[in-house]
């Protein structure tokens, strides 16, 4: 997109569909096209199929090999609009470092908007993960004038050569869009006429974007002022009719959102299900890292068939065999790559416009494994040697020496169970600052908070979500001897979101625990006396809402029964020894998205704020580390602030986890299984009795 200067939307849309908008008079009644609409979603910096954290090719993501099936996909289909629906330029150490670390000037374009470009894509949403590295940038990148003071304009900047869109952020001042909210794109395509013969008709795709109003919740450090974001439904109502009246023959909406049936609000996150009811044709989902609808390949072990993800079933109005929301055509291709998204729809020449043939309609998530379930497809070597530069650069800034060495293995294998060997350090980095922040204050409110206790929260941002490579796994030891040196890339390994920063909130006892209570909500009520298999963890909940608190000393303990339903799991909680009050004061060093509501966490919502540091969590980490010099498991990784209220049960109870990994299970783990899960996963048995 180079349009350097704001234009208003409806003036570069009428430029965009002129001579469009009046049905061509050679198109005979009756006639048929045939037409493909291809989507990616949450790439997250994915290029490569390969872990900057673990330094190692992993085939089960990357760009490299979607497009293979984006080759694919337009071989079948001749006539199709390849999209993507945001959250492409932030995931990776490739992201940080082209952000952050050697950021790109303005006269060359980013690495995945290269390779995007390159893959010939028609256009692109805006995910929330756009923000993070604040508007300034996101404005060179994409070579777009905000309009917003203090932002300056580019100027003919490297950026993506295909239209971005984005319907419901607008200018905080001005109340004009950001980007563009829609663009409609003329596409030539070749459409059979009612004799059999082939024609060249011209379809006028109609895109438009949305985003989660959350953002300015989760980069508020960025946003705040400076933008205001809309509903979605209030956005999509507002300008499906000007998409029609411009030409549009189909209408795409690329929601940076999932399925949510709970009542409609325009602060929904995912709000997707109602924007099918906008008068929009096609709906491309994100931001779930979901696969819908149902994925048509074969499983890799037949006798373990894929299942629709919890949150998406059952639904009202959702068909997860089909792919429709309310009868619109809708998919969602997972994340980091590892999908295509394939809307196939027909269209018929009918009354002088294109009508959608809905009993023609197919939908598919298509996944790298689709041939035979087992072997993903090869990467495309074209797209492997057009980010090789920027992926080579990667791996040296990710392999220098942080300056620090330690003596044990941080991992979130067992997280969910207790282990800490990944978080300590992340919460003593982040008590460490915090009081350091406050006894160096000259705020005179800062510093009566001198005597009241810090303690710190961390999740363990990696534990399997995504699959086995989406776990935290710091300095494994080939030998027990020697530590091992550590790397730049190791606290983007323990502290995932380089993007947040520190803060903290003075809270009371009784927040402490209404937070401890919304944290244990990951687990599933387990029944002592059933004799099935019971499954320790929801798995739909977002482990980075998973805050893990600990205090220097490990001075706070508490324990979580999970026989007991949501809201009312915590059975004890300590600090020194003795019972929290109420009453008591705390103040809790975390990070922006959690201080200013992220998580939906009862009390957290920004109005306890007492530090808002312009330091990233990550870095803060890093330079602790650096600091210490030597990690050590005795000092830094082997305190435990809670665990399971202890009780047996009848029959078997069990966590999902990376294979092989039964040497670093905490003693409840009682076996380990053989056959893996749809993601690669295996089961740990646990013996909740321990």
């Amino acid at each position: 997109m180079k349009n350097t200067t704001w234009l208003p939307s409806l003036t570069v849309l009428a430029l965009a569909a002129c001579g469009s908008s009046t049905p061509s008079p050679q198109i005979p009644e009756g006639t048929t096209l045939k037409v493909a609409l291809l989507e990616t979603t949450d790439l997250h910096q994915n290029v490569r199929s390969y872990d900057y954290y673990a330094l190692k090719d992993d085939p089960t993501f990357g760009l490299e090999r979607t497009s293979t099936l984006i080759s694919g996909a337009r071989q079948e289909n001749p006539n199709n609009v390849l999209l993507d629906d945001g959250d492409n330029i932030q995931g990776t150490l490739l992201g940080d470092y082209q952000a952050v670390a050697s950021p790109v000037p303005c006269n060359s374009t980013m690495g995945i908007h290269k390779v995007m470009n390159a893959l010939k894509f028609d256009g692109g949403g805006v995910g929330n993960h756009e923000f993070n590295y604040g508007l300034g940038f996101l404005s060179q990148i994409t070579n777009t004038n905000f309009g917003i003071t203090g932002i300056t304009a580019p100027n003919n900047c490297g950026a993506p050569s295909y239209p971005v869109v984005l319907a419901n952020v607008v200018n905080a001042t001005t109340q004009a869009p950001i980007f563009n909210p829609y663009s409609i794109i003329p596409k030539k395509f070749s459409a059979t006429a009612p004799d059999g013969t082939t024609l060249s008709v011209t379809l006028n795709v109609g895109i438009m974007g949305f985003v989660p109003p959350q953002i300015l919740d989760w980069d508020q450090q960025n946003l705040a002022g400076k933008v205001a974001v809309n509903g979605v439904v209030e956005s999509a109502n507002k300008y499906v009719p000007e998409m029609r009246s411009k030409g549009a023959d189909l209408i795409v909406a690329l929601s940076h959102g999932g399925l949510d049936a709970a009542q409609y609000s325009p602060k929904m996150e995912n709000g997707s299900l109602y924007l099918s009811t906008t008068g929009i044709d096609a709906l491309m989902l994100g931001h779930s890292h979901l696969a819908f609808p149902l994925p048509k390949e074969a499983p890799a072990n037949p006798a373990k068939p894929f299942v629709i993800d919890a949150t998406l079933a059952n639904l009202p109005g959702v068909d997860t065999v089909k792919g429709l929301v309310n009868g619109i055509p809708a998919v969602m291709a997972e994340s980091w790559g590892k999908r295509l998204g394939i809307i196939q729809m027909v269209l018929k020449y009918q009354g002088g416009k294109w009508v959608i043939q809905k009993d023609q309609t197919n939908v598919e998530a298509r996944g790298l494994k689709y041939v035979d379930g087992i072997n993903p497809v090869a990467a495309d070597p074209a797209i492997t040697a057009l980010i090789d530069p920027e992926h080579q650069a990667t791996i040296a800034y990710a392999t220098q020496s942080l300056g620090a060495t330690t003596d044990f293995e941080m991992q979130t294998y067992f997280a969910m169970l207790g282990d800490s060997s990944a978080l300590q350090i992340v919460n003593q980095a982040q008590i460490d600052y915090v009081k350091n922040f406050i006894a160096n204050s000259k705020d005179a409110t800062l510093a009566s908070y001198k005597s009241i206790p810090v303690i710190s929260c961390a999740a363990p941002f990696k534990a399997g979500r995504n699959g086995l490579s989406d776990f935290t796994d710091v300095a494994p030891k080939a030998s027990s001897a020697a530590p091992v040196t550590l790397q730049v890339r190791d606290p983007g390994n323990l502290y995932l979101y380089g993007n947040n920063t520190v803060q903290a909130v003075k809270i009371k006892g009784s927040d402490l625990k209404k937070w401890l209570e919304t944290t244990a909500s990951q687990f599933t009520q387990i029944n002592p006396s059933s004799t099935a298999d019971q499954n320790l963890l929801t798995e739909v909940f977002p482990v980075y809402n998973y805050d893990v608190f600990y205090a220097t000393g490990n001075a706070l303990q508490y324990t979580i029964d999970v026989r007991n339903p949501v809201n009312s799991r915590i059975a004890s909680l300590t600090y020194l020894g003795k019972p929290v009050a109420d009453t008591d004061d705390f103040i809790v060093a975390t990070n922006n998205y959690r201080a200013s509501g992220g998580g939906g966490f009862p009390g957290i919502d920004g109005s306890k704020t007492i530090i808002s540091s312009p330091d990233a969590n990550q870095a803060v980490v890093s330079k602790y580390i650096s600091t210490l010099k030597t990690v050590t498991k005795k000092n830094n990784g082997s305190d435990r602030s809670w665990s399971f209220v202890k009780f047996p049960t009848a029959g078997a109870v069990y966590l999902n986890s990376a294979p092989g990994k039964t040497s670093l299970a905490p003693s409840n783990v009682i076996s380990e299984g053989s056959t893996p899960d749809a993601k690669g996963r295996v089961r740990y048995g646990i013996d909740l009795s321990k």
